[in-house]
């Protein structure tokens, strides 16, 4: 099956869709509340976990893709400095940490306030710009965690186009 063919229809709840989109991608997922779907995502870097949330309040749907950093106090101010800089180069989502446990996430929202409806490509989209983000500051974020780097070093070392692979 195509993802052309894997539509929303209104009257069923935009999780569904994702879940179709996971079923169809093979990843690997949970689904404990109709509402809510946990999906892993294998990527150069990290396995990045995530989670699309229903909010029907406020007709969105919600993305938060997380990878296993876990930003110790010491490090929380630079790390923060660094958040702000690479958010200011994104255009859609955004960087944050988690309050409760420190860890580094990618958020983002898509409104169907009014009847809008989802489609595949869109929720493929906003999957894809988030591992694309995880994966392009993941060793900024890892630079200033563990190495003790400043936000400024590790974002102009992010930032470094590299050809090939070794």
């Amino acid at each position: 099956m195509s993802l052309s063919q894997i539509e929303f229809t209104p009257s069923e709840n935009p999780v569904d869709l994702v879940e179709r989109l996971a079923v169809n991608k093979q990843w690997s997922f949970d689904r404990e509340e109709d509402d809510e779907i946990s999906i892993v995502v294998s990527g150069s870097w990290s396995d990045y976990n995530i989670a699309f949330t229903w909010l029907p309040e406020i007709e969105a749907l919600h993305m938060a893709c997380a990878f296993d950093l876990k930003v110790p106090n010491a490090r929380r101010n630079e790390s923060l400095a660094l958040i702000s800089a690479i958010n200011e180069q994104l255009w859609i989502g955004h960087f944050d940490i988690w309050p409760q446990d420190g860890v580094i996430m990618f958020r983002h929202a898509m409104l169907l306030a009014g009847g809008a409806t989802l489609n595949s490509h869109q929720c493929e989209s906003v999957l894809t710009n988030a591992v694309f983000a995880c994966e392009r500051y993941y060793q900024a974020f890892q630079f200033v965690v563990w190495a003790g780097k400043t936000s400024r070093e590790a974002i102009a070392t992010a930032m470094l186009e590299t050809q090939g692979e070794a």
